[in-house]
């Protein structure tokens, strides 16, 4: 390792080199996190746009006693980099490693975690506020990228920050991207604030004026770029009450640190909340991450030297690959539809769609709320709505989805990708609870496809109803089932049997039939493929509780309130007192890890249900052995 980066393993190390060693402090930094991710997987191109931010932010201030909020946090490796984590960052998110993103319990540099966006602001100005209250003098730094400013969130903590009193800066690190190219009102302000006439001519004019004392002239260029915001108009941060500063190169180092010195020194002061505009490059320093940021936001292990490659064997069709031809298909069958998503094209699968029906195609930023909301306006003007959005996302958005969606009984298709464990983005990502919390409201409906075909079938059997519908599915591909090319729908509500055995009833819910098929074959049960947590086939779990002595319940979701319940309270009301055995996700954060492990490790894989069911029901299993070697 170069000898400035293996000499530092904590910022006050950092904060130890000179000025002139940081350039190419920043160089080495860059090299190390591209080698990392190159070798683990993860976010690359966001974090290769940060190395200088990073290493400004903890050059002058006083880490970790001055606090650093970062918002979403798919852009602080660098920032672990530094904190004392560069030696494991070959673990990154691994099971037993560390996290993609930061977290209180891994290192004290981590102040808040993160991993949804837009809650930086709020986070910081608390922090802010509660030094006040204890009488210290540390800071509170928010660092938000412009994507994530979208989201009405950060409006609502600038709203509050610009009359509280506290020592916050905001840093905006604007570069045009969010994860998807990012949209509306905001961005075009800050870009026309870039390009706008009036800077241009502003700056030109103090050129001009300036051009007969030499001097002079060559401290407004030095201006120019150390505090641009001296000839910038009043904005729409200073009319929430912040002294606005920017916008500068967020990879100048010498623009970067003395004006965060002097940021330092108003909060210092007690001058007022301060916002600092930083203009920086995703995928900065790597040549094919900044020509396509989008392709290298979170790519898997991959040889810097050649890019990314197209895999030797095709891959598996993915469930995101199903609904993104699924919508294009039912759109061309149904002008009414119109998909929307909040700032999530390529991960929801809908590239496609809005190439094809771009006027039909709304990106609403990150603004889940919103989202929903936009959706249950279309729906009241007879237009088909299907909301893409990850199951993590639509807990941001649940107010509306009740009050605004399900009280007024609205059709609206809710696509939740990314249902149950999710993998390497760990517990901020997982969809563990969308059943649990959808199956509770009325008019909801929630559908669990086993496979890719299930998954286009019940698209159109939602897309159907006149009410609200949920069709969950999980990250990546399923057990490679035929998907068809018709639109033709399952019934509504409806499960069936997949395999009859005997004494015990395996109910699986989504892509849990799959494992629950293969452990019946060794316990001779009865597997019965839900379908449906909501409504519930009572029908088919009357059938099955009459003719069997235990049931047993399966799904990648949360146990407590999820499909195992609403089978007991269905039980319950039929007046049966079967033995039921619900198995889950348990009752806390599942860590980040390869999918596959971490399913194993909760008994969710087809040894872990059969061991499960042993333990459970071990002498009826020993009583039908019996029954069967007597008979033989």
């Amino acid at each position: 390792m170069s000898s400035l980066l293996a000499s530092i393993d904590l910022p006050a190390d950092l904060r130890r080199l000179s000025r002139q060693q940081l350039p190419a402090l920043a160089q080495e930094l860059r090299g190390f996190v591209l080698d990392s991710v190159s070798k683990t997987g993860g976010h690359l191109s966001s974090n290769l746009g940060t190395v200088e931010l990073t290493i400004a932010l903890h050059y002058v201030f006083n880490t970790p006693e001055d606090r650093l909020v970062w918002d979403v946090g798919h852009q602080t490796y660098p920032h672990k980099i530094l904190t004392g984590r560069r030696d494991r960052m070959h673990t990154l998110r691994q099971l037993g490693g560390i996290s993609g993103f930061p977290r209180r319990d891994e290192s004290e540099y981590d102040t808040f975690g993160t991993a949804h966006s837009s809650t930086s602001i709020s986070a910081a100005l608390g922090m802010a506020l509660a030094a006040k209250a204890q009488g210290s003098d540390r800071k509170a730094v928010a660092i938000i990228g412009d994507g994530a400013m979208t989201a009405g969130m950060a409006f609502e903590a600038l709203n509050n920050a610009g009359v509280a009193d506290g020592r916050l800066l905001v840093v905006l690190n604007d570069n045009d991207m969010s994860i998807s190219p990012p949209v509306g009102a905001l961005n075009r302000y800050l870009a026309q604030l870039m390009s706008g006439q009036f800077y241009a001519a502003a700056k030109n004019v103090g050129k001009q004026v300036l051009k007969g004392a030499p001097p002079l002239f060559e401290l407004a260029k030095r201006l120019e770029e150390h505090a641009k915001g001296m000839v910038v108009p009043a904005t729409l941060f200073e009319k929430f009450g912040f002294n606005y500063i920017g916008p500068i190169d967020g990879h100048d180092l010498d623009s970067l640190i003395p004006t965060l010195e002097n940021i330092k020194n108003l909060l210092d002061r007690d001058e007022g909340p301060q916002f600092l505009h930083v203009v920086t490059k995703k995928g900065q320093g790597y040549k094919l991450a900044e020509a396509d940021p989008v392709a290298y936001h979170g790519p898997g292990a991959f040889d810097p030297a050649v890019g990314l490659t197209k895999p030797a064997t095709p891959p598996k069709t993915t469930f995101t690959q199903v609904f993104g031809k699924w919508l294009c298909d039912m759109a061309a069958a149904d002008e009414r539809l119109v998909g929307i998503t909040p700032a999530m094209r390529e991960g929801s699968g809908m590239v496609e769609f809005e190439k094809r029906f771009p006027k039909r195609y709304f990106d609403v930023g990150i603004a889940e709320q919103h989202a929903v909301t936009f959706a249950a306006g279309l729906a009241c003007e007879g237009m088909k709505p299907v909301v893409a959005i990850y199951s993590t996302f639509l807990q941001r958005g649940y107010d509306q989805l009740v009050h605004d969606v399900a009280l007024q009984n609205l059709p609206v298709v809710f696509a939740l990708d990314r249902a149950g464990i999710v993998g390497a983005d760990g517990a901020t990502h997982a969809g563990a609870y969308d059943i649990a919390f959808l199956r509770c409201i009325p008019n909801m409906a929630v559908a669990c496809p086993a496979d890719e075909a299930e998954c286009r079938q019940l698209l159109t059997t939602a897309y159907e109803q006149n009410h609200p519908v949920a069709v969950r599915y999980p990250r990546g591909a399923g057990v490679g089932a035929a998907v068809p090319t018709h639109l033709d729908a399952l019934p509504y509500g409806k499960g069936e049997v997949r395999r009859s055995g005997r004494r015990i009833a395996i109910l699986a819910f989504g892509t849990m039939l799959y494992p629950a098929l293969a452990a019946a074959e060794r316990l001779n049960a009865t597997v019965a493929n839900m379908r449906w947590a909501k409504p519930l086939d009572t029908d088919l779990l009357h059938e099955l509780a009459q003719t069997h002595d235990a049931i047993v319940t399966v799904e990648e979701g949360c146990v407590m309130g999820g499909a195992g319940s609403a089978v007991l309270e269905a039980l319950q009301l039929q007046g049966r007192a079967v033995p039921v055995l619900q198995l889950g996700l348990p009752d806390e954060f599942i860590e980040h890890g390869d999918p596959a492990k971490l399913l194993s490790q909760v008994g969710l894989d087809a040894g872990g249900i059969e061991r499960s069911i042993r333990q459970a029901f071990g002498p009826l299993l020993d009583e039908e052995n019996g029954a069967q070697a007597r008979a033989a």
